[in-house]
């Protein structure tokens, strides 16, 4: 596997215009952006959006297509940004252009010589059948993780802490400074340096704002990259004067810290002068999740995955299994290890039904509408299981022989979930699993695309008509995909491995996120 600094500019473009990159949440395989990326960075031909624009998009409120998902169940939600693609793509020819590539890389590549902070997490590109996605997460097994246990032969604390709500802080004009030094951004505000385009079409996204950036793509994960590696490097510069670098180790993945230690002192300098490098930036660290332990080992394994493992938990029927994972959610909600077991669930359950016998049989052991129940239970309380709980969900409903139950059960498990708010992610899953059944209204904008009705996602009136007409001949639910989906959701679709990627078993990745 190799990072997004190990290509050309070419391939960056590339790597950035996919559809995975455009948009990192998990949908249904019929929503689609390739094609629509593809007819815009046509038209723009390595051009900026200014070139088209016919008014300015910072005085639009809504340019961006904001998703909504539930983060707890309650009133906590995240908001997934489908950036306006006519920005994105613009921001991706400005980056990309060969000089600002090799700046951007040389200013990591100073950064990286310099910084006492290893970082993993800039963006990898999937040299394997695994996606992007998928890769990212095995190189934070083995270089976070696993990197984790062995520093324990070296240090006796670890401490874990993480930045406050880290893309929405984010102050734009930092990301020059990042680039260019704060010296040359602030004495060059009107130069075209990248440092300033980037942080102008932030803007543009986000009706001229200049604090936050949009959750929810690969480049934003990239851009987010440049500014905490310039906090790396004023860490890094603060932090060596007083302290030798052979008492200390810090990894860093995205906003999330670990330092090891042998004395905690040192900890805590480390913490009090992070902080300090961060308000700067308007970042601060998150107080709650500021945490150490005096057991390397200990600390290294999330406390989920680390309870999962010393359990018995395993059950002849699968709705004991369900049972068991239910309890565990209720004390590790939104877990990573969570996740994991859904992703076992279904993939047993495939396998026990794989035939119409094998069908039958199961049916007769279990009880299909207590599973369901359990299921929806599950995914209710943990927004984060959404797509892999409703997968589960889809191959239940299909071992249902009595239609009218089932449309009776769909009709209250609607109602349920009407109750949250902020769930336009849980929408499109949960009309997936069911479009081939019913087609009840959904109030997400992309469920009324799915179903047909003419809905605009992303503000256009600031864009020439032959750009406009470039939306309305694209859409981005594919057709073809979407009337020959089974009424069964593919593991294709909801697991990143379907092996695992080590011993070739036909369940999820061990380890997550």
């Amino acid at each position: 596997m190799k990072t997004i600094l190990s290509i050309n500019a070419k391939k960056a473009k590339e790597f950035f215009l996919k559809s995975e990159s455009y948009m990192k949440v998990d949908l249904p395989s019929y929503i689609k952006f390739d094609k629509l990326l593809l007819e815009l960075s046509t038209k723009l031909n390595n051009k900026s959006y200014h070139d088209i624009k016919k008014n300015d998009p910072k005085k639009l409120e809504n340019v961006n297509y904001t998703l909504l998902h539930n983060k707890n169940g309650k009133y906590d939600w995240r908001p997934f940004e489908l950036i306006h693609p006519v920005l994105y793509i613009s921001l991706v020819n400005q980056i990309t252009k060969d000089k600002n590539w090799k700046e951007i890389k040389k200013r990591f590549k100073k950064i990286q010589k310099k910084s006492v902070v290893q970082c993993i997490s800039l963006p990898l590109v999937s040299e394997t059948n695994h996606s992007d996605q998928a890769e990212q997460i095995l190189y934070w097994w083995e270089q976070v993780e696993q990197q984790s246990l062995e520093l324990s032969l070296d240090f006796n604390y670890i401490y874990h802490t993480d930045i406050t709500n880290c893309y929405g802080a984010i102050y734009t004009h930092s990301i020059p400074w990042a680039i260019h030094s704060k010296k040359v951004a602030k004495n060059n505000t009107k130069k075209n340096l990248i440092g300033n385009d980037i942080d102008e079409h932030i803007r543009a996204m986000s009706y001229g704002k200049t604090t936050g950036i949009p959750q929810g793509s690969v480049l934003m994960d990239f851009i987010s990259e440049i500014v905490l590696h310039y906090a790396d490097l004023r860490l890094s510069n603060k932090i060596s004067k007083n302290i030798s670098e052979k008492d200390f180790k810090i990894l860093r993945y995205r906003d999330d810290y670990r330092i090891f230690v042998n004395n905690p002192t040192i900890a805590e300098e480390i913490t009090k002068t992070l902080t300090e490098v961060l308000i700067d930036l308007g970042l601060k660290l998150h107080s709650q999740k500021t945490v150490n332990f005096n057991n390397i080992i200990q600390g290294s394994i999330k406390e989920d995955k680390l309870e999962w493992m010393i359990r018995e938990h395993h059950d002849k029927t699968v709705q004991k299994q369900l049972l068991i994972i239910h309890k565990f959610a209720n004390k590790y909600p939104n877990s990573g290890t969570l996740i994991k077991e859904l992703q076992n669930i279904f993939n047993r359950i495939n396998k026990e039904t794989d035939k119409k016998r094998k069908e039958k049989y199961f049916a007769k052991r279990e009880n299909i509408s207590v599973l369901i129940s359990i299921v929806v239970d599950i995914a209710y309380h943990n927004p984060r299981t959404y797509s892999i709980s409703i997968a589960i969900l889809s191959k239940l409903f299909s071992l249902m022989n009595d239609k009218d139950r089932l449309l009776n059960i769909i009709k209250k498990i609607l109602k349920k979930f009407n109750n949250i708010p902020n769930t336009g992610h849980m929408q499109i899953w949960l009309q997936r699993a069911i479009i081939k059944t019913c087609k009840p209204k959904f109030n997400e904008k992309i469920c009324k695309l799915v179903n047909g009705n003419n809905v605009k996602l992303w503000d256009n009136t600031w864009l020439d008509s032959n750009t406009i007409n470039i939306f309305e001949k694209n859409s981005i639910i594919d057709k073809k995909t979407l009337n020959h989906i089974s009424n069964i959701i593919d593991k294709k679709e909801v697991l990143l491995f379907g092996v695992d990627p080590y011993n070739k078993k036909p369940s999820s990745v061990p380890f997550t996120l």
